[in-house]
């Protein structure tokens, strides 16, 4: 298949830092394009960056509170995070393993730093993305994909390597299962030098390329750490240019082309089922 490379349609800047409950201090990476049919699938996007806690006993992180409609997937860069919800999932994820939380018609969680991580202390280092699910599917049963580092199947390039956690790159599929077409690859530049990168972006596709680490340069565009570049849909392939040891994520997916209202934890596609939501959760039906 001939290589047909995406132009950068837009840089987004690098956005204010707020504290996510008392253990996530985020990015709000997307800015006012959060929420916009414009990225979609994909909602909003939260990157933590590397921050040193010291050892504690209390418990730190976010504590319940529900969503409905969202996916939310959560990757852990450095440090561990420990997730508990109303369909009965417990577990903790660790330095390269994937939380996928499908809330779909409702569930209530928590997101805390693990009890062993506070007891020593260290650096977390995390990000959070939200995934829309299509109308069909907004009332499905809520679902919890653990996905281990190890269970990541990674493609080699000259001087570093790509996780693939959804989608497909290189005739390799990810391992996480979608409800829509959802593309989520993390590149990792592991030499000292600068490289080169193509990564797979199916035609129609949104793409966007955040920099959690160095910098990367996508034709014209140089595109500096805590960046996202929003690519045209147009082409099946994204090529670009990384400093050394720099670490880049891709996520995108075709388009719903549906209403978007969100409101709090709560995204459906009219005022009316957001009103709906929330009478069912403070219902307790959730």
């Amino acid at each position: 298949m001939e290589c047909r490379p995406k132009s950068v349609k837009e840089v987004f800047p690098a956005q204010r830092p707020h504290w996510v409950g008392d253990g996530f201090h985020v990015f709000p990476v997307f800015g006012r394009k959060a929420f916009t049919n414009e990225i979609s699938p994909l909602l909003m996007f939260d990157y933590a960056p590397p921050k040193k806690f010291p050892a504690t006993k209390a418990q730190l992180g976010v504590g319940q509170h529900p969503h409905r409609g969202q996916e939310t997937v959560t990757l852990a860069l450095q440090g561990e995070i420990e997730h508990a919800d109303s369909a009965g999932h417990r577990d903790v994820i660790g330095r390269g393993d994937v939380q996928w939380m499908t809330a779909a018609r409702g569930v209530i969680h928590e997101e805390f730093h693990s009890r062993s991580f506070a007891a020593r202390g260290g650096v977390m280092e995390m990000c959070q993305l939200w995934v829309n699910l299509p109308k069909a599917s907004k009332m499905s049963p809520p679902r919890y994909q653990p996905i281990l580092d190890s269970q990541i199947p990674r493609v080699e390039f000259d001087g570093g390597y790509v996780r693939v956690i959804a989608g497909s790159h290189n005739q390799v599929e990810g391992p996480a299962m979608t409800y829509s077409p959802v593309d989520l690859f993390h590149v990792v530049v592991v030499g000292d030098r600068e490289v080169k990168v193509r990564l797979d972006s199916p035609e129609k596709h949104n793409a966007l390329l955040f920099v959690a680490r160095g910098t990367l340069t996508v034709g014209d565009n140089t595109i500096g750490e805590s960046q996202v570049a929003l690519m045209r849909r147009d082409g099946n392939a994204i090529e670009f240019a990384c400093s050394p040891k720099a670490q880049i994520i891709l996520m995108g997916g075709l388009p719903l082309d549906e209403p978007i209202a969100a409101r709090g934890p709560f995204v459906m596609n009219t005022k009316d089922e957001l009103i709906q939501a929330n009478d069912d959760f403070y219902a307790g039906r959730f």
